[in-house]
C-alpha cells in the first residue's frame, strides 16, 4: 500500500499528487519492492531490513539517498497480552523527497505541526523524535499496568498475574534494547550531519533528539530494575496468600472434623451410654458443640 502526504495548513496530509515529496509504503508487494530496487535504487537488504521487526538501527550512505533504519514500538492490543512489541522503520532520505518504509500501518504524521513547508531531512528526525515520544506514552502504560497488577497480586493465589508481570518485564528489555540501538543511531547522525546536510533548525531537533532519547532510556531502564527487583517479592506475595487459604481450610477441616469424632463415638451400634437417656440427642449435639469451642480457643490462644 502506498500513501503519499502534502503540506497542508500546517500538517502533512494524505494526498494523490504523484509529485509528493513524502511517500510511505506500507508492508509493500513484490512488484513495489521491485519499484523501489530497481527504479529509486534502494539497496535490498536495506529495503528486507526496514520490515524486519528484529533489525537493529543503523545509517548508511548510498549514491543517491540516505538510508535509515529506527525503532518504533508497536500499537498496543488486547490480544498481545500485555507484551509490548516493537517494529523498524526504514527512512530513505533523497534530495528532493523522503521514502518511508514499514511493515504495519501507523499514523505517521498525526498531531505534528510545522510552522512552514518542511524539509525532507526535517520530517525524517520529526519521525524519530515522535517515535521517542510514542515510547515515553507506552512507558507510562506499562507503569499503570504494573501497578494495578500489583494491586492484583496483594489477594492473588494464582501465577497469572505473576505471568503478566514477566510479560511486561520482557517488553522492557526490548524497549531498552530498541531505545538504546535508537540512540547509537542518533550519535551517528550527529557525527555526520554536514555530511547529510542538516541546516541550523535541523541540526537543533537532532540535539533535542539526543537528549530526549537520552532520558527515554533512563526512564526505561529504572521501570525495567525496579520491576525485576520487585519480582521476588510479588512472587512471595503469591506463596504467602496461598499458605494463608490453606491454613484456613486447615481450621474449617479441624472445626468440622473434631465434633465428627463426638457425634461418631454416639453413633456406633454398639451398647453407649446415654442410649436410655429422652436428651440424648440434645446433649449429643451440646458436646459437639463444646469439642468446636475448645478447638478454636486453643487455636487463638497459641495464636496458630
Amino acid at each position: 500500500m502506498v500513501k503519499r502526504f502534502n503540506y497542508q495548513e500546517r500538517r502533512l496530509v494524505e494526498c494523490d499528487n504523484e509529485q509528493s515529496q513524502f511517500i510511505a509504503y506500507i508492508n509493500p508487494t513484490e512488484a513495489e519492492r521491485r519499484y523501489l530496487v530497481d527504479t529509486l535504487r534502494l539497496d535490498e537488504h536495506t529495503l528486507n531490513s526496514a520490515l524486519d521487526p528484529d533489525e537493529l538501527s543503523r545509517l548508511e550512505f548510498e549514491p543517491e539517498h540516505v538510508a535509515i533504519i529506527y525503532k518504533r514500538p508497536r500499537n498496543y492490543s488486547a490480544k498481545d497480552q500485555f507484551l509490548f512489541k516493537v517494529s523498524s522503520v526504514g527512512l530513505f532520505l533523497f534530495r528532493d523527497k523522503l521514502i518511508i518504509v514499514m511493515v504495519d500501518d501507523a499514523p505517521l504524521f498525526e498531531g505534528i505541526l510545522f510552522s512552514r513547508p518542511p524539509t525532507p531531512a526535517f520530517v525524517m528526525l520529526r519521525m524519530i523524535y515522535r517515535s521517542i515520544f510514542h515510547f515515553l506514552e507506552h512507558l507510562k502504560i506499562i507503569s499503570q499496568i504494573s501497578d494495578e497488577l500489583q494491586t492484583k497480586i496483594n489477594t492473588a493465589m494464582e501465577n497469572r498475574q505473576l505471568i503478566n508481570l514477566f510479560t511486561l518485564e520482557k517488553s522492557l528489555e526490548y524497549y531498552l534494547n530498541s531505545i538504546n540501538s535508537n540512540g547509537a543511531l542518533i550519535d551517528k547522525l550527529r557525527v555526520n550531519s554536514a555530511k547529510i546536510g542538516f541546516d541550523t533548525e535541523e541540526q537543533e531537533l537532532l540535539d533535542d533528539i539526543y537528549i530526549e532519547n537520552n532520558q527515554c532510556f533512563k526512564q526505561a531502564e529504572i521501570y525495567s530494575s525496579i520491576l525485576a527487583s520487585l519480582m521476588d517479592a510479588r512472587a512471595s506475595i503469591v506463596s504467602n496468600n496461598l499458605n494463608v487459604l490453606l491454613k484456613t481450610l486447615n481450621i474449617i477441616t479441624i472445626c468440622i472434623m473434631v465434633p465428627t469424632l463426638v457425634v461418631s463415638i454416639f453413633s456406633m451400634n454398639v451398647k453407649i451410654p446415654l442410649a436410655e437417656q429422652p436428651t440424648a440427642f440434645w446433649t449429643i449435639m451440646l458436646m459437639a458443640l463444646l469439642s468446636v469451642t475448645l478447638v478454636i480457643f486453643v487455636w487463638r490462644f497459641r495464636r496458630w
